[in-house]
This record gives structure tokens, C-alpha cells and sequence, in this order.
């Protein structure tokens, strides 16, 4: 038995064409493709025939064609002829037979019709885009957390949609540029941050606002940064404004942040204009938690920091500054302490000098001798010691501050 020339020609010739299609432009191998119609064809025939046998179809990869076969098991007594055949039936088609073996037989009907291969094309095309859907997500995976440059194609009230290769990104509205438009056609570099599928498929999301992107900027910017001579240890941004960054190097010959900086402020500046105008401060990274927060805090200045017991391995940090220096330590609505805690890890408090009376080595001395001369209580030491407070110079930071006008602003 075999299929009628109509339905021959529906449900082989020109999936069989397509084959080579698929393969070539989607990346699809045949065998999924032949497992997809085989697949379909079993259900198909089920539904559409009421059978409840045990049937495979095969395909018939020289002459183009598949056939449906009922498998049915060799028993002594048969109790259920749909799936199973007796011996005595067996050993009659071939005399090698035993109990427990399985036989096929053919089943094409004839009249498999167009309903038929309406339903086996519906089956085929879901599996076909779950094919298609994994094979994205395999080729695309590689990029994930990396920038790739797409082509802007529409937008709408949920997503910026990007072409990248073959395929098609979103970028959600909390992954776009606060003030950057996004014109049809337009050529942008984002990041990667997720391959994955949901309901309709494989997506890929893309952002221009994560930290990762300025990461990777700076990778293909310095050559120092891409090969691990300089090493970005830490990002805190916000995306479309201010930007910090705490770099540190594995040479001790090479300056991280002037390298990051570049002659004449030209590396940085590069990635601050393809982040339209965002400010980038470039600050080092040290071991000292003291001199890192201090660095952290840049441009403001630093006179001490005090932490919290190291019993509980609090992050809590102290920080004074000079009174003149507060409002910029603080930032404009207290972005610069706020980039400063994301970047280091602390929670940082900072309090003008005024509110803090430091006490030192000899003046701790004079006072204890004084108060143990004055032993009836009739003077006593009014000052207050900041126990843990570290002073240090204001080490080396370099700030690539791109807005003047802002940290005038802050001050």
C-alpha cells in the first residue's frame, strides 16, 4: 500500500526539497526534520484513523517517501489483535519467528488525505521551530555578557528591537539609555545579558545599561585591560550619568588608571561618547580598605576612615571629610557615597570634621598624665577618640572627570 500521487507530492516532494533548504538556512540537520514528520504522521494517524496500535512510520530516503507500519508483538494466544499476532499467524510469513518477537506491517491507508497531512504539517512546523529555537539559543550562547553590534529594526512601548546576524534581540526599557534615541536602521554596540526562550521561541535580551558594557568597552578600548594587564576589579554605574570605575595593575611599572585614561584622555573618552556623555571616574583600586574607600570617594577629600567592630565583620565604614569638602563626598543627591558603597562593598557614613574631635598620640599622653595628677576629679578630658581611624595623605587617585560643570554643581 502506499500513498495516493496528490498526497505523495503534499507531504514528500516538497518537504524533501525543503530539507536541503532548512539545513543550509537555518542550520536544521535532515534527521530532525525526518523525526518531526515521522512524529506527526504516527499522531495524525491515530487521530484520524482511531487507531490505538502500536505504529511507526519510516522514511524511504531513496524514493522520497514514508510508510506507516503497525508493530505487533508474537504471543501464544492473542488477546488484543491491535498489538498483538499469534505464533501460528507468524510462523506463516517467516518460519523464524518466536514468541516475543515484533513484526511490522504495513498500514499506509490509502486515503490518508489532506486532513491528514494538514495535521502532520501543523505537528511538524512546532517541531521544527523548537528545532530552530535551540539551535539560536546553542549559537548565541557564546555571546552571552559580551557586546555584539546590532541593527536598530522598531520599537515600542515594551522593547527596542535589534537584529543581530540572523536573529532578532529585545532590549527592554530599563536596558535602554535614559535620553538616547533609537532610530530604524541605526547601528548600536550592546551587551548580551541573556540567551534563553520563552512561549514564542528562543530570545536574546540585550542592554545598554548594564555594567557589563562598560566592562567590555574598556576590553576593546586598552589592550592593557584585555590581555589582564590592568584589571577592572569593580564597576558601579548609573547608566547615562556617572560611571566608577576601580582599576589596579599586575605590573607594578604600569599605571592602571592613567592606561585606562589614555593620552590625553583619549581611551576614555572614546567610551564616554559612545555612552553618550555618561561620566566615568577611573579611581585605583587598593588592599587597604582605608585608601580604597578614600579612592572611592574621589573627587572629594579624605581625611580618615573609621570601620565598625572586626569582631562582626560589619561593612560599615566612617568616613571624614573636611567641612568645605561634604556636599562633594555626599555628590548631588548623594550620588558620588552612593557610587562609592556600591563600588567597594561598604556602607559608608560620612561626617564633616567639625563633628569629629580627633585625639593623637601625644595629646592621649598629656591628657592621661592630667588625669591621673588630678586624681580629686577637679579637671577632667573632654575630647572624644575615634577608636580605629586611620589618616593617610590623599593617595593616588586619578579622576577622568568628563563634566566640569557637574562636580562644580556638587561643590
Amino acid at each position: 500500500m502506499s500513498f495516493r500521487k496528490d498526497d505523495q507530492k503534499l507531504m514528500t516532494k516538497e518537504m524533501v526539497e525543503a530539507f536541503a533548504t532548512l539545513e543550509k538556512e537555518k542550520g536544521i540537520k535532515q534527521d530532525v526534520i525526518v523525526d518531526a514528520i515521522k512524529a506527526a504522521l504516527v499522531a495524525a494517524y491515530k487521530k484520524n484513523y482511531n487507531q490505538a496500535q502500536n505504529v511507526e512510520v519510516v522514511f524511504d530516503e531513496k524514493k522520497g517517501n514514508f510508510k506507516v507500519n503497525a508493530v505487533k508483538t508474537v504471543v501464544d494466544e492473542v488477546q488484543d489483535s491491535r498489538l498483538e499476532v499469534s505464533l501460528k499467524d507468524a510462523l506463516e510469513i517467516n518460519r523464524a519467528y518466536e514468541v516475543g518477537d515484533e513484526i511490522k506491517f504495513e498500514v499506509t491507508p490509502k486515503n490518508f488525505g489532506r486532513l491528514a497531512a494538514q495535521t502532520a504539517k501543523q505537528v511538524i512546523m512546532q517541531r521544527l521551530r523548537e528545532a530552530e529555537r535551540n539551535h539560536i539559543i546553542d549559537e548565541y550562547s557564546q555571546y552571552q555578557d559580551e557586546i555584539v553590534t546590532g541593527t536598530v529594526e522598531r520599537q515600542d512601548n515594551r522593547f527596542v528591537y535589534v537584529t543581530i546576524g540572523n536573529v532578532e534581540a529585545v532590549m527592554p526599557h530599563n536596558d535602554q539609555l535614559p535620553g538616547e534615541t533609537y532610530n530604524p536602521q541605526d547601528k548600536i554596540r550592546v551587551l548580551v545579558t541573556r540567551v534563553g526562550s520563552d512561549a514564542k521561541g528562543a530570545q536574546i535580551t540585550v542592554s545598554r545599561t548594564a555594567p557589563g558594557l562598560v566592562k567590555r568597552l574598556f576590553e576593546q578600548e586598552v589592550p592593557e585591560v584585555y590581555d589582564g594587564t590592568v584589571e577592572i576589579v569593580s564597576i558601579a554605574r548609573e547608566a547615562g550619568d556617572r560611571t566608577k570605575i576601580a582599576v589596579k595593575s599586575n605590573d607594578p611599572n604600569i599605571d592602571p588608571v592613567g592606561t585606562l585614561v589614555g593620552p590625553k584622555g583619549s581611551r576614555v573618552q572614546n567610551i564616554v561618547n559612545e555612552l553618550g556623555g555618561e561620566n566615568i571616574d577611573i579611581v585605583k583600586y587598593e588592599d587597604d580598605p582605608s585608601d580604597y574607600i578614600a579612592n572611592a570617594l574621589n573627587p572629594a577629600e579624605v581625611i580618615a576612615v573609621q570601620f565598625g567592630d572586626e569582631e562582626d565583620d560589619s561593612k560599615d565604614a566612617l568616613v571624614i571629610v573636611p567641612d568645605y569638602q561634604l556636599s562633594l563626598a555626599i555628590g548631588k543627591k548623594g550620588q558620588n557615597v552612593r557610587l562609592a558603597a556600591r563600588l567597594t562593598g561598604y556602607k559608608i557614613d560620612i561626617k564633616p570634621e567639625s563633628q569629629v574631635e580627633f585625639v593623637d598620640e601625644g595629646d592621649e599622653d598629656d591628657s592621661t598624665e592630667e588625669t591621673a595628677q588630678d586624681a580629686d576629679g577637679s579637671s577632667s578630658n573632654d575630647s572624644s577618640e575615634v577608636e580605629n581611624t586611620e589618616d593617610f595623605p590623599n593617595g593616588e587617585t586619578v579622576d577622568s572627570q568628563l563634566d566640569d560643570d557637574a562636580d562644580k554643581d556638587e561643590e
